[in-house]
């Protein structure tokens, strides 16, 4: 009699992982092609992501993410419980079959996150794509610049009404939302599909991280921290929409909410994103010369010195260890991710605008 062999249950699973292992090794050798990437994903399969994922999930009010991440973390907790468990009744064999099971969920996680939205960091950069490589500009440019945001920004704080700043503002998602949808209609490089923002369910936890937005690669959707200072909410709205539309680097973001900011005909987006990213040329400038620092300093309005207060004792109410943990493991994803400088890509924006204003001058942007 013969008997047909089957693999066990251990075995099986090593098969799964060693062929999940070699589709992300053939993964990691397509994220140095990033012309194929541009040609292939970002312009082709993530395009057709997000024309399924964005009709279907603007329609449900919450963010799906958010549950999605809930349910993730309380599993982790079970399974930590269930191992415990486990080890202590003696029971390794069904130990080592459910951490294979883990680590197959990780590797299946891992390449949904970059199947779904995370191949874009290795597109080619948003410098590239939108003809903004001059960097010959000087320190003196970026301080003129820095000067030039700083009359923008003392200008449209002085617009702003208390209506605009009312702490349950609805329509900062909706204006946020024009916004991109007009960039993505009137500038060329920006492809926005249905773009949607909503307020995180995770709110409370994001503060202690020291977060104002984020955006879920897997759902597609992006969320905003809504107990914020009212004049960050806007630009924060448009920086993670950029996210969703395949921007991936997060000077880039900054960027292309800067724009969007700029660009609208609301009073408060266009301080966001004026106050934002004069935020980012003030740190530019203080690494540079303090002393130039802080004589800038003194040209900025009563409004806007008491805005900047209100953003640094917000943030400071909730300085915890976890926020400097978070920070570190985010410095870390950022430079795993094309971002060798960690979260210093963030004010990396500066070279963007600059090569932007020399395009199109800040002072004639209406």
């Amino acid at each position: 009699m013969h008997y047909k062999y089957s693999k066990g249950p251990i075995e099986s699973k090593v098969v799964i992982i060693a062929a999940l292992a070699l589709i992300w090794l053939l993964m990691l050798l397509f994220m140095h092609y990033p012309d194929a990437i541009e040609r292939f994903y970002s312009g082709g399969l993530y395009i057709g992501i997000c024309w399924v994922l964005h009709p279907a999930l603007n329609m449900i009010p919450f963010s799906v993410g958010d549950v999605l991440y809930i349910v993730l973390i309380i599993y982790c907790l079970y399974a930590l419980i269930k191992i415990i468990r486990w080890l202590l009744l003696k029971r390794f064999k069904a130990v080592l079959i459910y951490l294979l099971k883990l680590i197959i969920g990780l590797q299946t996680l891992i390449l949904a996150f970059y199947l779904l939205w995370g191949l874009n960091y290795f597109r080619p950069s948003a410098a590239k794509r939108l003809n903004l490589q001059d960097t010959s500009y000087t320190y003196e440019d970026i301080k003129s610049v820095t000067l030039m945001l700083i009359d923008s920004a003392n200008a449209t704080r002085a617009r702003l009404t208390a209506t605009d700043l009312l702490q349950d503002n609805p329509a900062i998602y909706q204006i946020a939302v024009k916004a991109i949808d007009t960039l993505s209609k009137t500038t060329k490089g920006f492809s926005a599909i249905q773009p949607h923002i909503k307020p995180s369910l995770l709110t409370w936890f994001m503060n202690y991280l020291g977060t104002a937005g984020y955006y879920d690669p897997f759902t597609s959707e992006a969320q905003l921290n809504y107990q914020m200072p009212v004049f960050l909410r806007p630009f924060t709205a448009c920086h993670e929409m950029t996210h969703q539309m395949g921007f991936g680097a997060e000077d880039e973001a900054n960027f292309g909410g800067f724009i969007a900011g700029v660009g609208s005909h609301n009073r408060l987006l266009r301080y966001s994103a004026y106050y934002s990213s004069m935020q980012e040329f003030m740190f530019a400038v203080y690494r540079k010369d303090s002393l130039d620092y802080k004589q800038l300093r003194t040209k900025l309005s009563p409004l806007v010195l008491r805005d900047r207060k209100t953003d640094r004792l917000y943030w400071k109410n909730f300085e915890s260890k976890a926020g400097i943990f978070s920070s570190v493991l985010y410095d870390n994803y950022l430079k795993t991710n094309n971002q060798p400088q960690g979260l210093k890509t963030y004010n990396r924006m500066v070279r963007l605008v600059m090569a932007w204003y020399r395009k199109v001058p800040i002072n004639k942007i209406p």
